[in-house]
């Protein structure tokens, strides 16, 4: 998922990203984040998900 939005990304917006990414052509951090949800409506779990930093 990461190479895939990182290369249609770049494909978009090359002479922005060049100005602020001029070493390498990513701005994900390595590695993942995992995670399950219990008894948690979709609501709740959106306003969750809406309300990180």
């Amino acid at each position: 998922m990461k190479s895939y939005t990182t290369y249609h990304i770049w494909k978009r917006y090359p002479n922005y990203l060049r100005k602020h990414f001029w070493k390498e052509h990513t701005f994900w951090t390595d590695g993942y984040f995992a995670c399950s949800v219990g008894n948690v409506s979709e609501e709740m779990l959106k306003k969750y998900i809406e309300n990180q930093g």
